[in-house]
């Protein structure tokens, strides 16, 4: 497995070489940026803009190396990189995982709330993804589990959870398979390597462990 979660597959032809590691892996497993008019670096992290990227592997420590003259390497050129880069791609990131959790949730593809996420893993629903609050509750996280096949992650918080529903706070949700699932297991995974968070797993149809910080959703 590629650093940053993602499963190296050689006949993938969407891969890019880190420009830090030199691994070459899946696009999904890596943070595009782009040297802008100015010589700044900026993050693409959307993949979309029309001039040359450099990639880096979706973790912070190998961020914080590219900081140190990776990106002037790769772009061939003096740049000007941010000292708040890192932290700026975090919170794109951050937010694009909340952008896609709510549009799952008015798609009826996600759902929040203890009882009605136990009802789908219990139920008929093909779950893709549970998602737990990073500063909820270890006691009320471990009552519910990730299914086979499924995707866990730990990587927001109450409150970011709770932004995708429209909510003050949420603690667990589960995402169904199909549309926007996809994207969200992409990002959550690299806001996974960029929040240091180990939460991250694959469904064996065993609990989910968090830290305890007694938080109770509302």
């Amino acid at each position: 497995m590629a650093r940053g979660g993602q499963h190296k597959n050689p006949n993938d032809d969407a891969e890019r070489k880190c420009i830090v590691t030199g691994e070459v892996q899946p696009k999904a497993g890596l943070i595009r940026f782009v040297v802008g008019p100015d010589n700044a670096v900026y993050p693409d992290v959307l993949g979309k803009l029309p001039v040359r990227g450099m990639y880096v592997t979706a973790d912070r420590a190998v961020l914080e190396d590219a900081r140190k003259g990776h990106f002037a390497r790769s772009a061939k050129q003096a740049v000007t990189v941010s000292d708040t880069l890192i932290d700026d791609v975090e919170r794109l990131i951050a937010q694009h995982v909340i952008d896609l959790l709510g549009l799952a949730r008015k798609a009826g593809r996600a759902v929040c709330g203890f009882e009605k996420v136990k009802g789908w893993l219990a139920g008929s629903e093909n779950v893709r993804v549970l998602m737990q609050a990073s500063d909820g509750s270890e006691r009320g996280k471990t009552k519910l589990w990730t299914p086979e096949g499924a995707r866990y992650f730990g990587c927001l918080t109450a409150q970011e959870l709770g932004l995708a529903f429209g909510r003050g706070s949420v603690i667990h949700c589960a995402l169904s398979t199909g549309g926007l699932s996809n994207r969200v297991v992409e990002d959550a995974t690299k806001l996974s390597g960029l929040r240091g968070i180990d939460g991250q797993k694959t469904g064996k149809g065993k609990a989910a462990f968090g830290k305890d910080t007694n938080l109770n959703e509302r």
